[in-house]
């Protein structure tokens, strides 16, 4: 039996740049992984690639994602298959609310994973929404505001696990999503995530400080120098980096 999520010795270059080096790892199905390491060990050039960033090209290794081979899937279709990816750096669209945004993405998901079922109504969408949107202790009129538009930092990482709790996703990639959050919008976004945990969904949090583990307990932690994984182990090993920092595993 295949494995959720298996990615074998990929290497992906930037700009003729080789900034992953060989990364292997398997995910199963409900898993929770916390992938740590310092800047620049190629953490976010790998979540990019797995979601399909043009900007980032592989040459070399196999991902396969429930049983299919994820790299031969452009973004979209990898998206239409439950792959999200919560940006470090959330982009701006001038002009599209983020209820007009998420009902169009929720309809082409749903359409792709449920083909069978009906989809919420626009009006059960908005309901739907609003809902989200208290449980997350957000503004409701949040939702009528410019995708990331003068958002402040922490108001943009609320708006990506928004974007996770609406769509559902069955895999999602969160790259650095605790940057630059303070105590409180860290746990309005652990709280989130925590809420989202199931048997049927599986997270692999990038990051390279320990205090959003804090508030969501992995169950397998990496640590990643130089574009590969150096070190593996047990929700302990992020309190480890804590203290003795990366250098201890070659940072």
């Amino acid at each position: 039996m295949s494995s959720f999520l298996s990615i074998n010795d990929l290497h992906i270059t930037v700009e003729r740049t080789e900034v992953v080096r060989g990364f292997s790892l398997t995910m199963e199905r409900g898993e929770v992984h916390a992938l740590m390491g310092p800047n620049g060990s190629g953490k976010s050039s790998l979540v990019s690639a797995l979601a399909g960033h043009p900007s980032y090209t592989i040459t070399k290794g196999e991902v396969r994602f429930l049983g299919e081979d994820l790299l031969a899937l452009p973004p979209d279709e990898r998206a239409k298959r439950g792959l999200f990816l919560a940006f470090q750096y959330p982009r701006e669209i001038a002009g599209v609310s983020l209820r007009n945004f998420l009902y169009s993405a929720y309809c082409a998901q749903w359409e792709a994973r449920h083909p069978k079922e009906k989809r919420l109504t626009r009006l059960q969408f908005q309901q739907r929404l609003e809902q989200v949107l208290q449980d997350l202790h957000m503004d409701l009129a949040f939702a009528e505001r410019s995708v990331n538009q003068g958002f402040s930092g922490g108001e943009k990482k609320k708006a990506e696990v928004l974007q996770l709790t609406i769509l559902e996703p069955i895999l999602a990639l969160l790259d650095e999503t605790d940057s630059g959050l303070d105590i409180d919008a860290l746990k309005i976004v652990a709280q989130g995530v925590e809420a989202l945990r199931s048997s049927e969904r599986s997270f692999l949090i990038v990051t390279h400080y320990a205090r959003i583990l804090e508030y969501i307990t992995p169950d397998h932690v990496h640590v990643m120098v130089r574009g590969k994984i150096v070190e593996s182990g047990g929700a302990q090993l992020a309190g480890q980096l804590e203290e003795e920092g990366y250098r201890a595993f070659g940072g």
